[in-house]
């Protein structure tokens, strides 16, 4: 599957392209380019049937201002975005069982699987944006800015992810694959949290020695950070719900996960050049010394004139230090 790439970034930069069985590079293409039209209406009205249950959900005593509150912070968080993880699922599914169409119940339970994906990419992107220090996500405030909200964002975060727990239970509990749903979920978090703290704490590292990033360090972050939750969750979904094994299924998630990595590249690209009325956020990743596919390939490319205009530029933590960086990696 093609990724359109922005005409500025050079192809010679990218990782060479995997070969895909046909069946998977179909669903990877549903991870990237998301449903059609269909698809989305019927996603879009399981929305509301998922944030009906949970504000009526007999666990909890809700008082009329808390219910207001989660059912505005799912609107913020949960929605907005292109939904192609969730949509994905849908995709997958019915690409698995080789239909156009499918039944009102496996639409529902597709739908299902992949707002969980939704509620869990809101998760992330709630905490990630407090840890970053962010300002904008899909074209509005962080939530952690929004008035009145601040560091509630960290419990609200807390909230989506054992919301997934909640609609898992409510309707997949007696479907012979329910552990194996809880194990994939548990097991993707757990390697996207682990790729946040290597991410986290390699910028810390690289704050001080600039020499401590390479692509081999980029690509444990991306693949760990990025590429499970955001390829390899939507299609393992949709093969348990064929009744599928995933242990049959390892060279799949070996090509999906490398399809995350090169999506992961261009977003490190659209966090320098992308236009943010298009992105949907303000790019932060040179301020903040992540260690971004741009720095690893300025670093590999550049020749030891270079290397000390980024390491000296790299100590400078105003405005022209951006600007030195960009001109660098433009030369």
């Amino acid at each position: 599957t093609e990724v359109t790439l922005p005409p500025s970034l050079s192809a010679d930069l990218l990782p060479p392209r995997l070969p895909c069985p046909p069946l998977f590079e179909a669903m990877a293409a549903a991870a990237v380019n998301g449903g059609g039209g269909e698809n989305k209406a019927a996603f879009a009205r399981i929305y509301d049937a998922l944030k009906a249950e949970l504000l009526r959900d007999p666990a909890f005593e809700y008082t009329e201002s808390s219910r207001q509150w989660i059912d505005r912070m799912l609107d913020y968080n949960v929605l907005g975005g292109k939904c192609n993880r969730g949509l994905s699922v849908v995709d997958s599914y019915k690409l698995l069982k080789g239909v156009d169409v499918l039944t009102e119940e496996e639409m529902f339970l597709a739908s299902t699987l992949g707002w969980c994906i939704e509620w869990l990419q809101a998760f992330f992107l709630v905490l990630d944006d407090i840890m970053d220090d962010s300002h904008t996500r899909r074209g509005q405030p962080c939530w952690f800015r929004v008035s009145q909200v601040g560091l509630i964002a960290v419990n609200d975060g807390i909230l989506l992810r054992n919301h997934i727990s909640r609609m898992l239970r409510l309707h997949f509990k007696k479907k012979p694959y329910y552990a194996d749903l809880l194990d994939l979920f548990n097991e993707v978090e757990f390697k996207t949290a682990s790729g946040q703290m290597l991410d986290l704490i390699t910028t810390h590292e690289g704050e001080k020695d600039l020499t401590k990033y390479n692509i081999g360090v980029h690509r444990r972050i991306v693949q760990f950070k990025t590429a499970y939750y955001s390829f390899y969750l939507p299609v393992a979904c949709a093969l348990l719900l064929s009744g599928e094994s995933l242990e049959n299924y390892s060279a799949v998630e070996n090509i999906l996960v490398e399809m995350g990595t090169y999506f992961q590249v261009q977003d490190d690209y659209l966090d320098c050049y992308g236009d943010p009325e298009f992105i949907g956020k303000i790019g932060t990743d040179i301020e903040d010394y992540k260690c971004s596919w741009l720095v690893v390939q300025a670093l590999e490319r550049a020749d030891e004139s270079q290397k000390s205009i980024l390491f000296v530029s790299h100590l400078c933590t105003t405005l022209p230090f951006v600007i030195i960086w960009r001109l660098s990696l433009n030369s």
